[in-house]
């Protein structure tokens, strides 16, 4: 059975083979997920900065797909965090809303737009696997924790056959990599289909191609959920 550190290697390895149009694309399409994730969040946990690069997002989908417009806004919104506290060397230390998954993707991705950095992209495609991975041990500590208070109710003492089902029903962690791995890998060959429109992408496209990419990319790409 291939494992997920294998997947990712191959996704490394198609990420270096690709233009660095596609790898923005793929990039801004990771972000979105994260995004609509954050979104979805009730309002208590949703974190408010991630939350206020919204704009830079949507401007990030206008330009990778060939609308130059949203230049200005991107330029802008990597300046002011930049030159934020959000931006800091303090380590644990200084605030971390900008390493938030959600934060921490559009802000890579920007960098991937303006200077063709593709190391932002692998670490936007990182990002992407480490919140599955938080997702899960959240969804673990919410269940355990209805476990514990479904016992205290029922005052049984039967504390073997709970825990038996819960290991029962765990969700192995690697399984949940691959599956965000395999995701990544199924978004990339989508892009790759649209290469050569995509080539140059971010100097600019005509107005119908450019429709033409979004009607085709955007919608699948920002898709929470997919096919296995």
């Amino acid at each position: 059975m291939t494992t997920w550190q294998e997947w990712e290697a191959e996704l490394a390895g198609r990420l270096a083979a690709a233009s660095p149009d596609e790898r923005v694309v793929f990039a801004v399409g990771v972000a979105e997920r994260l995004m609509r994730a954050e979104e979805a969040l009730p309002a208590h946990e949703q974190a408010e900065y991630a939350l206020g690069l919204r704009p830079m997002l949507n401007a990030l989908w206008e330009a990778a797909l060939g609308n130059p417009s949203g230049f200005g806004e991107i330029k802008h919104g990597l300046g002011e965090y930049l030159l934020s506290e959000y931006c800091h060397n303090d380590g644990q230390h200084g605030p971390g809303d900008a390493d938030e998954p959600a934060a921490a993707a559009v802000l890579h991705t920007a960098v991937a737009y303006l200077f063709g950095a593709g190391e932002s992209v692998s670490r936007v495609s990182s990002r992407a696997v480490e919140a599955a991975d938080a997702r899960l041990d959240a969804d673990a500590r919410l269940n355990a924790g209805d476990e514990r208070a479904n016992a205290g109710d029922s005052g049984s003492g039967d504390g073997d056959s709970g825990d038996g089902d819960g290991d029962s029903n765990a969700v192995d962690p690697d399984e949940v990599r691959t599956a965000e791995v395999r995701r990544q890998l199924r978004d990339l060959a989508l892009i790759g289909q649209y290469g050569a429109s995509l080539r140059h992408a971010r100097l600019g496209l005509d107005i119908d191609t450019s429709a033409r990419l979004h009607r085709a990319l955007r919608v699948p790409l920002s898709s929470v959920e997919a096919d296995a």
